[in-house]
């Protein structure tokens, strides 16, 4: 068994049970390409059991911290097991979920989506690439299920010396799936979709816009980065009179305009426009059109801390110009989902997009990522998707 031994002082993050190594936190040692490495503290004291990835700045992913368990394929079947049983103590509502979490679940690079009777994988870590056989029969075992999609194209594979990788990895067939998401049905392409398919994190997300909309009664809302429209079917739902969604995405606005007619709304009830969202924003800005429910839901601006700068510039403009044509009264549903912004950050953002557009705003509530996607104590990088649900105050309050 290859060892790795830390520097002083870099075995802390790990006694709190962190699983991730940095390679300047490693004084000597290593390993293969996803090889399982003894980590031990700066005087041998035994710290955990990680994959080595020797082009990573992220140089070693801890499966265990018990000296005693052996990285072995009973290891992920166990692991896997128990990812599946924890689902059962959220309350998902929908036949599309997140099976596995990564480092949450304690797989260290390995994501897991369910759409009905489809699997979809992502296997991003060298790790998780060379136990790829025995966690895809883990997971077919387990679920009973035949068909198993492959979508390790996420661009950090490059960063592991990772090739991309997709295709089935079991079974076959048509890659446009279909699920039920509480009262709607919604569309998607596991081959072809953002990250696995679809925005499962967004799902509870959705429903509470939804109950928004048929409390609030919404008359004009707007959609922004609207992807496949799953706002835009919730909103519908909800009883908006009128939704404008808008995405750069010609494909995703083809699937949006889709999932609109397969719940059975009437097309006048929608506009879908591809465009960009930034333009459009300011067109609006530009002629005194408003709205008075409005959905940012943007792609990850900041991957990493080392965009966050940029990146609050994007965050705070969009907000700026939301909050700008949102009528008094209005709700804002604003996210980020780059793990480069903590929640901390996006809100002095968003506070600062307020000042900088001269409105005020209530904070009703801050969001997350759907349950299935959780994250833990020792873990807080899992929670990489934040958001704000703001309602906007007439003018003269702002003082």
């Amino acid at each position: 068994m290859k060892i790795i031994r830390l520097k002083e002082g870099k075995e802390r993050s790990l006694l709190r049970r962190h699983p991730w190594i940095f390679d300047g936190a490693i004084a000597k040692g290593g390993g293969d390409a996803g090889e399982t490495v003894r980590v031990e503290g700066h005087d041998g004291q035994f710290l955990g059991w990680a994959a080595f990835s020797p082009s990573s700045k992220i140089r070693a992913r801890v499966w265990s911290f018990d000296e005693n368990e052996r990285i072995d394929a009973s290891f992920f079947i166990a692991r896997i097991e128990l990812a599946i049983r924890a689902r059962s103590l959220f309350d998902i509502q929908s036949d599309g979920w997140r099976l596995i979490h990564g480092e949450s679940d304690g797989l260290p690079g390995v994501v897991v989506d369910r759409y009905g009777d489809t699997l979809v994988a992502q296997f991003s870590s060298c790790g998780a690439e060379r136990w790829k056989g025995v966690i895809v029969d883990a997971l077919l075992a387990q679920t009973g299920l035949t068909r198993l999609y492959e979508r390790s194209d996420a661009s950090v594979r490059s960063l592991e010396g990772l090739p991309e990788a997709t295709g089935w990895l079991a079974g076959a067939g048509d890659t446009a799936v279909t699920i039920t998401e509480h009262d709607w049905t919604l569309s998607l392409d596991v081959a072809q979709g953002h990250k696995t398919g679809f925005y499962l994190d967004q799902r509870d997300s959705r429903h509470k816009f939804a109950a928004h909309a048929r409390r609030l009664r919404f008359q004009r809302v707007l959609n922004c980065y609207c992807y496949t429209g799953g706002f835009t079917v919730a909103a519908l739902a909800g009883g908006a009179r009128h939704v404008t969604s808008i995405d750069s995405s010609g494909p995703a606005i083809e699937r949006a305009a889709a999932n609109v007619a397969l719940n059975g709304f009437d097309a006048s009830r929608s506009t879908l426009l591809d465009a960009d969202v930034n333009a459009m924003l300011r067109q609006y800005l530009k002629d005194g059109k408003t709205f008075d429910a409005i959905v940012l839901d943007p792609p990850k601006f900041a991957p990493t801390i080392t965009h966050a700068e940029r990146a609050a510039r994007a965050y705070k403009d969009i907000n700026r110009l939301a909050l700008s044509i949102l009528e008094p009264g209005g709700v804002l549903f604003t996210y980020s989902c780059s793990g480069g912004i903590s929640a901390d950050l996006f809100h002095k953002i968003v506070a600062s997009a307020g000042t900088d557009a001269g409105v005020d705003a209530y904070i009703s509530e801050r969001l997350g990522g759907a349950p299935d996607h959780p994250m833990t104590v020792a873990f807080p990088e899992g929670e990489y998707l934040k958001g704000l649900v703001l309602v906007k105050k007439p003018a003269q309050s702002l003082i």
